[in-house]
């Protein structure tokens, strides 16, 4: 008999030998080998299956021989051919005869308790029944042979498995009638296993019986109802499987399965998007709405974000501008969904969002957007803004705009007011367009509304941005932000409430601290509120507490700590007119805190404040330090009582000459920070060196002895370091407090003569002498006499009268 196209298995085999005809030789084609379905004789008598010869007749054409018989090689005069009525007959009768024998038998065979070569035997001639003649599927369909086809799924057996899934691929090809049989019961459930649980060849062979099911829109429905199958073709599709006729197969069965748009929907939700928003480009109006709501509604990872701003971007925007409102809705909620990454936003802002969305948001009228979806509008708007990307956004605060969100604020519920607020810090985050936001802010006097934000307690997110927006705006607007905060309302007790609050540090306490320090160092009202509420008792506790690593917050941390410090700091400057601050600083040893801040490595603006503080610290030494009590001379009646010598007092501070301390003075010279201080005057941030160079300059001020000030640099190691700031001549304003410092080191003659010949420091004086502002210029004048660069006049020529 002839061999299978399937491999080993041969028709030559146990029991299919009963009852099943022998192939006779004459229904053989010689050229193909095979049963003939079509036989035809040539002029010579030979018979051959018709397209084999047929074939073979071009080939001698092509070639340029004459025409010939395969088998003799005669020439022959023609190339027509004759059918074989007869014997085509008795080919179809033997095979319908054979064909019945072997599945009777085949249905003998196909138990699970039957030898693993009977049931494999059976599987293959069912193939080569149902591939031969197509009809014959009604016979196996009839012989309920495809019910125990798929019984042979349940083996324990690989091949078996495997055999019976190649088996009803073939049966089901082309009959939907078969592929419903295949689709009752548990039948497509187990397919479906087979996807993750069977090898290679079983997932290869599940796959392609899958997908000739799909081809019946009827069966799609089944399959995507059995629980895992979408999501496991859609994994299959996206795997880096050697096998790629395993990701072909699952490609095509979902290409089949997308006519249901409930399916497309599910597939998108398991990333599989292309379907749906293919429906969204070319489907219905219907269909567009309800593929962009679901979009609305799906987690997208930011980069299927660009991918669907690409493919669907400019639709979406279309149907923004639709005069339906449900296609309207629908796209907004899509369009917010993508907006929220740098990638897929810059992508929306290239076709063209802006403009209906701002039209949306302010347009009152006709057709206008209810509140809930104006608040999606500006949910869009605020993520938009508030991406690092750098465009214009000189157009949204055209026009008024502005002032139209202030309104809108002033006249909407939470919800849309938190993501107004939120395009306003976006606006305010710009250099290009803060000042239009503040300038609006403070000509529509909407300083006092957005401070009362501060206060929300039933809405995190609300009060959230109210706060980043107001310390955004404090740089512009601190004398109208603290004024606003003076008030009865209790704001500022609200922002202390908030920065002293028990959590990891958030970004809330972060931006109100940074709110508060933005604040005028010098408004004593709020100082003098501040004390009141607790703040810088609240504040000192916080900052102690991070130092000691009490308190996390890794993302907001450095920023939280520096408003905490210039906040602690703002105290220092009441010190004229407010005697609790001094009480404050002693009774909690802020020196010694800020000595420790001062070597925040890496942290110039903490290291900056806390220099700045201590120079208030130690200008207000003077003031505290306590000038012992000296005893009175002891009278002894003697005549020599008068020239007892005078009672010596030890211990008092060098510069201050009393009794002084870091904690109760302030004193930089008893508290050893002198040699701290100098240490920061090599800083590559010219800010720090300035506030470190204020803070030392506080031992050489007027009322002091400034000679024993410039020796106490000198032992710190400090005259060089200050020497070389002032040549480095790195900004104005640290030129001018290095020109002051530098007189004052200079009337000391020793120094003056050391450093008399060095070029470099002469030119930095004169250049201040030449250039800088008066009062500078006089210093600098000063100074050069000192190392006798200009010739002091005032001992020359006598006092005019």
């Amino acid at each position: 008999m002839v061999g299978s196209s399937d491999g080993n298995q041969s028709d030559d085999s146990s029991q299919f030998e009963r009852g099943v005809d022998h192939i006779y030789e004459a229904f053989i084609c010689p050229l193909t080998k095979e049963v003939m379905h079509d036989p035809v004789t040539l002029d010579n008598g030979r018979t051959f299956e018709r397209e084999a010869i047929e074939k073979w007749f071009k080939e001698c054409r092509d070639s340029g021989r004459p025409p010939s018989c395969p088998l003799t090689s005669q020439e022959l005069s023609s190339t027509d051919v004759n059918p074989s009525i007869a014997l085509r007959n008795t080919i179809e009768e033997w095979r319908s005869r054979n064909d019945s024998a072997k599945l009777d038998i085949a249905r003998q065979s196909l138990f699970l308790g039957n030898s693993e070569t009977d049931i494999l035997q059976a599987l293959m001639h069912v193939r080569q029944i149902c591939r031969t003649i197509r009809s014959n599927r009604q016979g196996v369909r009839n012989a309920q042979l495809i019910r125990m086809i798929i019984d042979m799924l349940k083996s324990t057996n690989h091949k078996v498995r495997y055999k019976a899934l190649q088996t009803l691929q073939v049966v089901v090809e082309g009959d939907d009638e078969s592929k419903a049989i295949v689709a009752e019961g548990d039948t497509v459930r187990t397919l479906v296993k087979f996807l993750s649980h069977e090898p290679s060849k079983g997932r290869e062979a599940a796959v392609s019986l899958l997908f000739e099911l799909s081809k019946s829109e009827a069966l799609c429905e089944r399959i995507g109802s059995i629980h895992g199958a979408l999501i496991l073709l859609v994994s299959l599709t996206s795997s880096n499987s050697e096998n790629v006729s395993i990701v072909e197969k699952a490609d095509r069965t979902l290409e089949n399965m997308e006519r249901s748009e409930e399916i497309v929907r599910q597939m998108a939700s398991y990333g599989r998007l292309q379907p749906l928003l293919g429906k969204i480009l070319e489907g219905s109006p219907e269909t567009k709405v309800s593929m962009a709501s679901f979009l609305g509604e799906l987690p997208l990872n930011n980069d299927v974000k660009v991918l669907v701003a690409q493919t669907v971007g400019a639709s979406l925007v279309d149907l923004m501008r639709s005069g339906d409102m449900p296609q309207r809705e629908a796209a907004l909620r899509a369009l917010n969904k993508i907006s929220s990454f740098e990638g897929s936003a810059k992508v929306l802002i290239s076709i063209g969002i802006l403009p209906p969305l701002i039209k949306d948001l302010f347009y009152v009228g006709p057709n206008n957007l209810p509140i809930r979806l104006k608040e999606v509008s500006a949910t869009i708007l605020a993520n938009i803004v508030n991406i690092g990307y750098d465009y214009d956004k000189a157009t949204l605060v055209s026009d008024n705009r502005v002032e139209n969100l202030l309104h809108l604020i002033s006249n909407t519920g939470p919800a849309i007011q938190c993501k107004l607020l939120e395009v306003l810090v976006g606006l305010t985050s710009c250099p290009k367009t803060v000042p239009k936001v503040v300038y609006a802010i403070k000509t529509s006097g909407a300083i006092i509304s957005l401070v009362q934000f501060i206060e929300v307690r039933e809405n995190d997110d609300l009060r959230l941005a109210s706060i980043k927006l107001l310390h955004n705006l404090s740089p512009f607007m601190s004398e109208e932000l603290a004024k606003a905060l003076c008030g009865t309302a209790g704001q500022l007790g609200s922002l202390v409430a908030i920065i002293s609050e028990k959590t990891p540090i958030t970004e809330e306490q972060s931006a109100a601290a940074g709110l508060l320090s933005e604040l005028p160092d010098r408004d004593l009202g709020l100082t003098q509120e501040m004390l009141e509420v607790g703040a810088f008792e609240k504040i000192f506790s916080k900052v102690i507490g991070i130092r000691q690593g009490d308190i996390k917050g890794m993302r907001f941390v450095t920023p939280f700590l520096e408003g905490l410090v210039r906040i602690l700091a703002r105290i220092t400057f009441a010190f004229n007119k407010e005697t609790r601050a001094i009480t404050f600083c002693q009774e909690y040893n802020v020196a010694s805190l800020f000595l420790h801040l001062l070597q925040s490595n890496g942290q110039d603006n903490i290291q900056m404040f806390s220099a700045m503080a201590l120079e208030n610290l130690s200008l207000e030494s003077i003031n505290l330090t306590r000038l012992p009590d000296v005893p009175p001379p002891n009278y002894c009646g003697s005549i020599f009582s008068c020239m007892s010598k005078p009672h010596v007092i030890t211990g008092l501070c060098k510069i201050h000459q009393g009794i002084c301390s870091l904690r109760e003075t302030f004193c930089l010279v008893e508290g050893e920070a002198v040699e701290k201080l100098v240490a920061l005057l090599d800083h590559g941030n010219s800010k720090v060196v300035e506030a470190t160079l204020a803070a030392l300059s506080s031992l050489l001020e007027d009322g002091l002895d400034v000679e024993k000030g410039v020796n106490i640099l000198g032992e710190a190691g400090g005259i060089l370091p200050i020497l070389t700031v002032l040549k480095e001549n790195r900004s104005e304003k640290l030129t001018r407090r290095a020109v002051w410092v530098v007189e004052r080191i200079l009337r000391i003659e020793d120094i003056a003569r050391d450093v008399a010949e060095d070029q470099t420091l002469s030119a930095a004086l004169v250049d201040a002498f030449q250039n800088a502002d008066f009062r500078t210029r006089q210093i600098a004048e000063n100074a050069l006499k000192h190392i006798d660069k200009i010739p002091n006049f005032s001992g020359i020529f006598p006092s005019m009268q």
